[in-house]
């Protein structure tokens, strides 16, 4: 959303906008838009209420220069408070008096919008298009496939959609934090500075889908969060997203945790490789527990992506074949494919490496 306001020239504008343009840089800051000053106009450009918050501070300000009023820093503050609270309190009345679920209707064509100025992103094989249809229809979706087939991407693409088109109040991204065949001994830093390491892909992609003062913003505000699969416990998590990467390297224990984390109106994507287990068993996994024990189950999709969906460097595709394709393990979850879905499950396809 984009807004513009004329200002005025000479003392006024200093008046309005604060010395070095001070008061634009706390819009700025504050609500997280974007702010220029040229032409003897001020425009705003961002998300829907940050550009209604923003107006409402400017207009004031215009008002105020009209008086030749100066305001403080701290009356800025203030004015920038009472907007914001106005514009959540607008926000809480209207999803209130919606006695829809944020859900229903249709969530999506034939492409997802993210907060990328211009970006669109889109399936780019017939299955990668099954995958998000049935993320779509499902609250629960299964993505099973190779390295390169877009799963953890186009579920991110996904969360953030509908976080933008506020089906959704936040995006939760969780990995299970297991090294892949190494052991890295300690690591230096706090907390998160150790689980940064394992959490990366994940926000990898996120950058692709939000500038970094967007990323900053949101998390800041518990509006997405990217923590490590332990985190999750003991959790109830309503009118959210919820992707879990690496879904192969979970136990059956920390799958059934995780997916009795789901609350009401949200969505769970969960995706995984089943040719690149990192447990100590393999067999253990609980991508390939889960998919056994739920593939029948009503409201549950499933959607096995293959060779032909790898959408990376033309030379992963080679190399996951020359490595054998679903070989080993991953038969496990082939075999459960070539057994054919219920009627109350969602669609399995390209079951095929």
């Amino acid at each position: 959303m984009e807004f513009s306001i004329q200002v005025p020239q000479g003392a006024e504008r200093v008046t309005m906008l604060g010395l070095g343009d001070r008061n634009l840089k706390m819009l700025r800051e504050a609500l997280g838009v974007r702010v220029s000053a040229r032409e003897g106009r001020v425009s705003v450009e961002g998300e829907r209420e940050a550009v209604a918050a923003a107006r409402s501070v400017l207009e004031r300000m215009a008002a105020a220069a009209g008086r030749h009023e100066h305001l403080s820093r701290q009356q800025v503050m203030d004015l920038l408070t009472r907007a914001m609270s106005g514009t959540l309190e607008d926000r809480r009345a209207r999803r209130d008096n919606d006695e829809t679920d944020l859900l229903s209707g249709p969530a999506w064509g034939d492409h997802l919008d993210v907060y990328v100025d211009g970006r669109q992103v889109r399936a780019k094989t017939p299955n990668q298009q099954v995958y998000l249809d049935t993320v779509r229809d499902h609250d629960l979706t299964f993505g099973i496939g190779p390295a390169g087939t877009g799963k953890t991407y186009l579920a991110v693409a996904a969360a953030v959609h509908l976080l933008r088109a506020e089906r959704v109040r936040k995006v939760i991204l969780c990995r299970p934090a297991v090294e892949a065949g190494e052991r890295l001994g300690f690591l230096p830093g706090d907390l998160q500075a150790k689980v940064n390491p394992y959490l990366r892909p994940l926000l990898d992609a996120l950058h692709d889908m939000m500038d970094f003062a967007t990323i900053k913003r949101f998390m800041f505000n518990d509006v997405v969060e990217v923590i490590p699969l332990a985190y999750m416990r003991g959790r109830t998590l309503n009118n959210a997203a919820i992707i879990l990467d690496e879904a192969q390297n979970t136990t059956r224990g920390q799958m059934q945790m995780f997916l009795t984390r789901m609350g009401h109106r949200s969505k769970m994507i969960v995706t995984g490789d089943v040719t690149q287990i990192d447990l100590p068993e393999p067999t253990e996994s609980g991508l390939i527990d889960a998919a056994r024990r739920l593939r029948r189950v009503r409201g549950i999709g499933m959607v096995q992506l293959g060779q032909e969906d790898i959408v990376r460097h033309s030379l992963v595709q080679r190399i996951v074949e020359a490595y054998g394709g679903t070989g080993g393990v991953a038969g496990r979850v082939a075999e459960s494919a070539e057994s054919g879905p219920s009627p109350e499950q969602g669609p399995i396809t390209g079951g095929g490496d």
